[in-house]
């Protein structure tokens, strides 16, 4: 007998006598009830509560928005299928120290920038798959207007946008939108945790910063 062989008769043998596995209950909720609107003001609501900073932008003024947003930066990263469109005021962008124009790192298949290159660079700016407004939670798949999961861990700050038809109620609605192979990342608000003696502290695993804007 085999080193294998004799381990899997071993699990065997040990589940012999073990219960069988209860039925799951699936009588939770799997639809909303709220309208888009309801569903918008409570997914802001969660998101301040959070200490995320919301901004409810028209889609034709995200450019405008992200250029807001960017002043006084001067490198950012963006992954390789972000529109382009929404980039387009950033040449105007006033940098940090006068220093010229600011610089856009693209990440892509064929240039992964370093984890050094990433802590570097003052915000990542990234799309998203979905967002639930019961749990104030934004999820990213990974898709080219997204990019690697490290790209939206490594920065400090975090500005992501979405709009308001991917926002939905409940969870079991947002598993439903996503492919289960894919990379995710659940975002509920700033990176923050606290030690045994509930000292809050912000930007231990991923940005200090989140800065949501949602294009109406």
């Amino acid at each position: 007998m085999s080193a294998r062989e004799e381990i899997m008769t071993r699990i065997k043998s040990a589940l012999r006598d073990a219960p069988e596995t209860p039925v799951v209950p699936r009588e939770y909720r799997r639809a909303s009830n709220m309208s888009a609107e309801q569903r918008l003001e409570q997914l802001v609501e969660r998101l301040i509560d959070y200490k995320a900073n919301v901004f409810l932008t028209p889609a034709a003024e995200a450019p405008a928005r992200l250029a807001e947003l960017l002043a006084g930066s001067s490198s950012i990263v963006v992954p390789h299928g972000l529109p382009q469109a929404w980039l387009s005021r950033l040449k105007d962008v006033a940098v940090k120290n006068d220093a010229g124009a600011l610089a856009i790192h693209v990440d892509s298949p064929e240039h992964r920038l370093t984890t050094a290159e990433l802590d570097a660079v003052d915000a990542v700016v990234t799309a998203s798959a979905v967002a639930v407004s019961e749990t104030g939670t934004i999820m990213l798949d990974g898709s080219e207007d997204q990019g690697r999961r490290i790209i939206s861990l490594v920065p400090d700050r975090h500005i992501c946008l979405l709009t308001v038809v991917q926002i939905v109620e409940v969870l079991p609605e947002a598993i439903a939108r996503l492919e289960a192979t894919r990379p995710q990342t659940w975002i509920s608000g700033p990176s923050a945790t606290s030690d045994i003696e509930l000292e809050r502290v912000e930007g231990v695993h991923g940005p200090r910063t989140l800065d949501v804007i949602i294009l109406t």
